[in-house]
């Protein structure tokens, strides 16, 4: 399922417009109602607008935002209602869908919903009231499933698979892994917290979008910002700051060794604020905290898609707080500017001539 938003709209994708498009068409239905309240939102009214053109309540419209926003599509159907008859063709549907789930390749349930005329709410329903469960190679182990899903996840969106504005459904998700929501829950904090996923309240996840143009103006002023904080941190740096620094190196060499992206980030950003707030001018560090936020989304500092050595990397810091004991400033700025403009594996601290 695709889409993405901004502060003022949700904005769906092709697949979902297509089937809401079709859905809102139908005249007098729940379903159509509740298609035509989320595309309205997406052309971007605001809540009481919505409710004063489709004549519902503001409480109906949020209701069904929420829906959409947590489950998708599967969000805007009724739940099912005990004892209500079946009919012929909910009986035919389940025995297609139970015919397929016996196959060697599943189907979706998109298209089985295609298939039989049905929502695809409708075909989950089934689907679960059937007990059927996905096929044994696709179902978790039951220890660290947060982690599985989280490292499934990660897979899909450096493959391209799961594309940038793309919107993450738990519900989908857990459908897809076999697995309850919350591993899924779980496993998209731990890709936000990386800069790979952005969480929006009360609006859903998404895949992460990078514009390479932004990144790249953002890493121009980077390089600036840190030369200039080296140049003055290696003329002034207490005992004290270095032993700081080589702090948030180790913390830096224990989350590449536990494999955790987030916090190795986390200890990144914390070196190089500490680097800007030890060069002496206050004013420096205010102009880093503006932009570290862009630094973070934009993987200017720790990009999680990064495919090296992320040991080494830590290593490259290190180097560079021994250009900042040297109390070289020319030696420091060089080292740092090269480490902001990504190029730290290809240039080595200079080796001083022995007295």
């Amino acid at each position: 399922m695709t889409g993405r938003e901004d502060d003022k709209r949700l904005v769906v994708g092709a697949e979902e417009r297509a089937t809401l498009e079709a859905w809102a068409e139908q005249a007098g239905s729940g379903l159509g109602l509740r298609s035509r309240i989320v595309l309205a939102c997406a052309d971007g009214l605001s809540r009481k607008e919505i409710a004063a053109r489709l004549a519902v309540s503001s409480a109906t419209v949020a209701k069904w935002l929420a829906r959409f926003v947590e489950r998708g599509l599967d969000g805007l159907a009724d739940a099912p209602r005990p004892g209500r008859p079946r009919s012929t063709g909910r009986q035919e549907a389940e025995r297609v869908i139970a015919a397929a789930a016996g196959g060697s390749a599943v189907p979706s349930t998109r298209s089985m919903a295609r298939q039989l005329g049905l929502s695809q709410s409708t075909v989950a329903r089934i689907w679960q009231e059937q007990q059927i469960a996905p096929p044994a190679s696709q179902v978790l182990p039951r220890e660290l499933l947060s982690d599985r899903v989280y490292a499934l996840l990660r897979g899909w969106i450096v493959s391209g698979e799961l594309v940038a504005g793309q919107r993450l459904v738990e519900a989908e998700i857990a459908r897809r892994v076999g697995t309850s929501q919350a591993p899924a829950r779980e496993a998209i904090k731990r890709l936000a917290h990386e800069g790979l996923v952005i969480s929006y309240p009360n609006r859903g996840s998404y895949v992460a979008e990078i514009s390479d143009e932004q990144a790249r103006e953002v890493r121009d002023i980077r390089v600036l910002l840190e030369e200039y904080a080296a140049r003055g941190a290696a003329a002034r740096i207490q005992p004290e700051t270095l032993q700081q620094l080589t702090g948030d190196v180790l913390a830096m060499q224990r989350a590449a060794g536990d494999g955790d992206i987030g916090a190795f980030r986390d200890a990144d950003l914390a070196f190089h604020r500490r680097v800007c707030a030890a060069c002496g001018n206050s004013f420096l560090l205010r102009l880093w905290r503006t932009i570290e936020s862009n630094l973070w989304s934009l993987h200017v500092v720790g990009n999680p898609l990064y495919e090296g050595d992320w040991m080494a990397m830590a290593g490259h810091h290190d180097d560079l707080v021994t250009a900042l004991a040297s109390g070289d400033p020319d030696e420091a700025a060089r080292l740092f500017a090269a480490h902001a403009r990504g190029e730290a594996s290809r240039t080595r601290p200079r080796t001083r001539p022995s007295a």
